[in-house]
């Protein structure tokens, strides 16, 4: 059985309401917060949704109960972008690899995953596009080819060194990415 019941009960403890409080604002019996708390139940669907809407909680904040806290998970996952370095699209395909049996197992690696997929999405269109423009710069004798090549140069420093900072805050406990969240293709 989880901890979740526990963690209702410091949750209502927390908002200053007793049992009766919280199963009249849920619409649920007194019965089934006692229940919940002593961990002999374990509320499901729309139990947990009229506790949490009671108790003004996300139900993914409450029921992490299964996943595990993998530090150094988050910290690979970051690092993985740097795969394109030598594998073209090897900053979509690795993260992916590695995000995707994981996410509902990790605490915070669904979201951090989601981002981190989207900016390499957005960040390959726009280097693709610029290595095209370039390319065809080259290939008509434009003269501004050299400096768009330049520009793919620094598309590919700036997604290293977010992936290397985001993976140093990590490690030095801080939780933020620096990934912009731009557009979500993956939520």
């Amino acid at each position: 059985m989880s901890h979740l019941g526990q963690k209702i009960k410091d949750a209502r403890k927390q908002k200053g309401l007793s049992q009766e409080e919280l199963a009249d604002s849920a619409k649920v019996s007194l019965r089934t917060i006692q229940r919940i708390e002593t961990n002999k139940n374990e509320p499901r669907g729309k139990t947990l949704h009229l506790i949490c809407t009671a108790l003004q909680l996300n139900i993914e904040d409450l029921a992490v109960y299964g996943k595990e806290e993998d530090k150094t998970y988050h910290i690979a996952l970051h690092l993985s972008v740097l795969s394109v370095i030598i594998l073209p699209l090897g900053n979509i395909i690795l993260p992916l690899i590695l995000w995707m049996p994981k996410k509902n197992k990790i605490i915070g690696l669904h979201k951090v995953g989601a981002t981190i997929l989207n900016f390499q999405i957005i960040w390959s269109l726009i280097t693709f596009g610029v290595i095209m423009l370039a390319t065809l710069f080259k290939i008509m004798h434009y003269s501004g080819s050299s400096m768009l090549f330049y520009i793919v140069i620094l598309l590919y420093l700036l997604n290293c060194s977010l992936a290397i900072g985001s993976a140093i805050k990590l490690r030095s406990g801080r939780n933020r990415s620096l990934y912009p969240s731009l557009i979500k293709f993956i939520k």
